[in-house]
C-alpha cells in the first residue's frame, strides 16, 4: 500500500521536529481566532461592517461549507506529508470549534450543545480526510480523481446544476476559483479534472439537494 501511495504523491523528507510543531501551533491559533471571528460576525455585520460587506454576506459566508472545504483542503495539500496534514487540519478545525464555542458560551451565554457536537464530529473526521485530500496534489488518475471530488463539492455550493444554472452565492463561486488555483495541474490533467468536477456537482445536487 505504501509504494501505491507514494506513487501518486511521495512525502517530502526533512524538517526539524520543532517547525513541525511550531507549524501545528499556528495552526491552532489560526483556527481559534477565525472560531472568534465568526462568531463575532455572526452579531455585528449588521452594525460594524461596511453596506458592500453586508451585501457579500460575509457573515453568513463563515456558517457554510465552501470556505472550511477549502482551508481544509490548503492545509492539507501543502503540508509535507499525508500525516502531517492529518495533524495541523485536525488542530485547526479544533481550535476552530473551541474559538467558537468558547465565545457562544463565555461572551453570549448560551451553548447550542447540538450543534457543537456536530462540529466536533466533523472535526475528528477531518483528520481522515485531510489524509486523502493531501494526495490531491499528486500525480496519476487517483489524484485527479480525489482533486475532482473537492472541487466538485466547492461547485456544488456556489452554482445550481439541477434546477437550471445560476449562482447560489457570489462568494462560494470565488472559493471554487481559489480551489481550482489551488489544485491546478497541466491543461490536460486539468480539462479532465474539471470535466469530473461536473459530474461531481450534479450528483452531489441530486443527492443533497438543500445542501447548496
Amino acid at each position: 500500500m505504501k509504494g501505491f501511495l507514494d506513487r501518486i504523491r511521495t512525502p517530502e523528507k526533512g524538517g526539524s521536529f520543532k517547525k513541525q510543531i511550531l507549524v501545528t501551533m499556528g495552526m491552532l491559533a489560526f483556527g481559534f481566532a477565525l472560531g472568534v471571528l465568526q462568531k463575532w460576525m455572526d452579531g455585528a455585520a449588521g452594525s460594524v461592517f461596511p453596506s458592500l460587506l453586508q451585501q457579500l454576506d460575509i457573515g453568513n459566508f463563515f456558517g457554510r461549507l465552501a470556505i472550511w472545504i477549502l482551508l481544509g483542503t490548503a492545509i492539507s495539500v501543502y503540508a509535507r506529508s499525508p500525516l502531517r496534514a492529518s495533524i495541523n487540519t485536525f488542530a485547526f478545525f479544533l481550535s476552530m470549534v473551541a474559538g467558537y464555542y468558547l465565545y457562544c458560551n463565555y461572551v453570549l451565554g448560551f451553548l447550542p450543545k447540538t450543534y457543537m457536537l456536530i462540529w466536533i464530529i466533523a472535526s475528528c473526521l477531518s483528520f481522515f480526510m485531510a489524509y486523502i485530500a493531501w494526495y490531491a496534489k499528486g500525480e496519476g488518475l487517483v489524484a485527479i480523481l480525489i482533486s475532482s471530488g473537492i472541487l466538485g463539492v466547492l461547485l456544488a455550493q456556489g452554482v445550481s446544476l439541477t434546477q437550471g444554472f445560476y449562482v447560489y452565492h457570489g462568494l462560494e463561486v470565488l472559493t471554487w476559483l481559489l480551489g481550482v488555483l489551488i489544485l491546478y495541474r497541466k491543461p490536460r490533467e486539468l480539462a479532465m479534472e474539471l470535466g469530473l468536477s461536473l459530474v461531481v456537482a450534479f450528483l452531489y445536487q441530486c443527492i443533497f439537494p438543500y445542501w447548496g
